[in-house]
């Protein structure tokens, strides 16, 4: 059955193991909700679990709620940079960042304007990283319940996870902070390489069923 997934900013691994193992359709309907995945992802560093923020301009109260499509990044904070640095401090010892490194810098180097258009060229790049097909296809409107596809719209949530039952992979950091799960597919990218699509092709979606 074909998947409803956000599209995210460098979407976790449980995310990508359903991107990678279903058909997918893109929520891009639906109203922008703070402290989800839609605008972070976490990564491992060498100290520990760690936060990358996109910061977005938010509207006024009186103007009600905001589309999420419709919502613009705020660069006058040069987050991109932060963010880029931040990454190659974390996964300069990685066995594979400088593998990937051009093919993900040019995310950074760019200026965007909207957070999904973004998050969908983060995907993008992950998706040729990996060798696979970008899903295309997009919602028309927004429905809070579907019966023709799986709903896994719950991945955006950062705040009550599911329990995601994912293999340990080697990790830089490791012995310094044990194995941190589901950061962003970029921690897995980087540690793993070209055995990231098999990685992610033998994890089980079965949390979506709980």
């Amino acid at each position: 059955m074909k998947h409803l997934l956000h599209p995210t900013y460098f979407p976790n691994i449980a995310t990508f193991a359903v991107l990678v193992n279903n058909d997918i359709r893109w929520e891009v309907e639906d109203n922008y909700q703070k402290q989800t995945y839609r605008n972070r992802c976490y990564i491992s560093t060498d100290q520990g679990k760690q936060m990358l923020n996109i910061p977005i301009k938010h509207v006024s109260g009186h103007q009600g709620r905001q589309k999420y499509k419709d919502l613009r990044l705020e660069n006058e904070y040069h987050w991109q940079r932060q963010h880029w640095r931040t990454l190659q401090t974390a996964y300069r010892a990685s066995p594979f960042f400088e593998y990937y490194e051009d093919e993900i810098a040019p995310l950074f180097e760019k200026e965007y304007h909207f957070l999904m258009d973004f998050n969908l060229k983060t995907i993008e790049i992950i998706c040729d990283c990996l060798q696979i097909e970008m899903p295309k296809e997009r919602t028309i409107s927004y429905e809070p319940h579907i019966l023709d596809l799986k709903d896994a719209r719950i991945l955006v949530q950062c705040k009550n996870e599911l329990d995601f039952c994912l293999e340990e992979y080697a990790q830089v950091f490791v012995e310094r902070n044990g194995f941190i799960k589901n950061t962003s597919v970029l921690d897995l990218l980087f540690n793993e390489g070209t055995n990231a699509l098999s990685y992610l092709e033998n994890q089980k979606s079965n949390f979506l069923n709980a």
